[in-house]
């Protein structure tokens, strides 16, 4: 059944893959879409199975070829105020709008559409796509899926391109990043007897200001040279949610909030897990001379490898061979293509849309970016046919 990419394009975005939700209704069709090419596919399931990865191999059995990585998830469009239906491509003024159509279905599309290319083409050397979950929450489905790729004998690809949107320019490298579910575990008195017990909350406060100081520390100290290409060029510490507490007159028994770190390349992730360990022993020591029952918990829930720009890399000489473009670029979010580089593959981020859009109300990829996909995929083809 072969569609364009637009066509795949609306598809895709037809599935509220949220990541929360299972993917599975979309991988189903992907798995379909490439059985009627005669191209077999893999799932890796998560620990459930209410979510999958799957992957896939064309053309010759042999090592050398080029994987396409992309995520099948979305963020929520809950609390957003949409003009269109999210989960229904709607093309105005050049824009096709829709949750996920620039991050990042519309490059998924992309590459399904460039099955049939490759197998009309007869190319010479492989072309496989891999396609992860939950991408939005951490990365956490490409590690078990490129695992298994390599575990269960793929032929092994040399290069690995990133869909991420990009405006089609070539990234050669990304922040890393950790993130854990932290817990402070109170001690509740009437608040009038505040001395006597212990605020989950106001305790974490101390470490969320801690986050606030080491980012002003960071943001003075001189950059190095690789954090120097990134925005801001330096780590930062981040809190985005808080919750906690259950009453203004009670010392509050729990805390709960994310805490997550974007670490620039070049800098140890390990060493950063150890001074925040150190920061919640400091604070739990505090806790426990009031209460010994009081206490934190860290639990680290995931970790993206940053991208290392590589010296001759294979990836970033493929794809500014493509697209012609020189240019230097590094962006200050993460990826799968750390994750594969540390497995051992040559990486490059390069995709069609502004990452301004993402997770954005009425995201949208113009539709030249979205042209200019289909035209880098033509020229890919064509290279693997040579």
């Amino acid at each position: 059944m072969t569609l364009t990419a637009r066509e795949l394009m609306d598809r895709l975005v037809g599935f509220p893959t949220v990541s929360r939700d299972s993917n599975l209704d979309l991988i189903e069709f992907v798995e379909d879409y490439l059985a009627s090419f005669g191209v077999k596919s893999m799932r890796v399931p998560n620990e459930d199975g209410t979510k999958a990865s799957l992957y896939a191999h064309v053309g010759p059995q042999i090592d050398g070829g080029v994987v396409l990585s992309g995520h099948t998830d979305v963020v929520p469009v809950d609390g957003q105020s949409w003009d269109t239906d999210p989960f229904k491509v709607t093309e105005r003024e050049g824009r096709l709008y829709g949750r996920g159509t620039c991050d990042m279905k519309g490059f998924d599309a992309l590459a399904l559409w460039a099955v049939p290319l490759a197998l009309e083409r007869g190319i010479k050397r492989p072309l496989q796509i891999a396609l992860s979950y939950d991408e939005e929450v951490g990365c956490t489905g490409a590690p078990p899926m490129i695992d298994h790729m390599v575990g269960m004998g793929l032929p092994r690809a040399d290069t690995v391109l990133v869909g991420e949107p990009s405006m089609m320019k070539v990234v050669t490298g990304h922040k890393g990043g950790i993130g854990y579910k932290v817990h402070f575990r109170g001690f509740e008195v009437h608040s009038s007897l505040a001395p006597t017990g212990v605020s989950a909350i106001m305790m974490a406060a101390k470490l969320i200001n801690w986050a606030n100081e080491v980012n002003a520390e960071n943001a003075a100290k001189t950059p190095s040279d690789l954090a120097a290409d990134f925005f801001p060029p330096y780590t930062t510490l981040h809190v985005g949610t808080i919750s906690g507490g259950t009453a203004h007159n009670i010392t509050a028994k729990d805390c709960h909030f994310g805490f997550d770190f974007r670490i620039v390349p070049g800098e140890d992730i390990a060493a950063w897990q150890a001074r925040f360990q150190a920061k919640l022993a400091e604070l739990e020591a505090e806790m426990k001379a009031i209460r010994p029952e009081a206490g934190i918990t860290a639990e680290q829930h995931f970790h993206v490898p940053g991208l290392v720009p590589e010296h001759e890399g294979k990836a970033e000489a493929l794809v500014r061979k493509l697209t012609g473009e020189n240019a230097r670029n590094v962006v200050s979010y993460g990826t799968e293509a750390g994750q594969f580089q540390e497995r051992g593959y040559s990486a490059v981020i390069c995709g069609p849309g502004d990452i301004a859009q993402a997770h954005q109300p009425n995201e949208y990829i113009t539709v030249d970016q979205f042209q200019q996909g289909e035209a880098f995929m033509r020229r890919l083809v064509d290279m693997l046919a040579e």
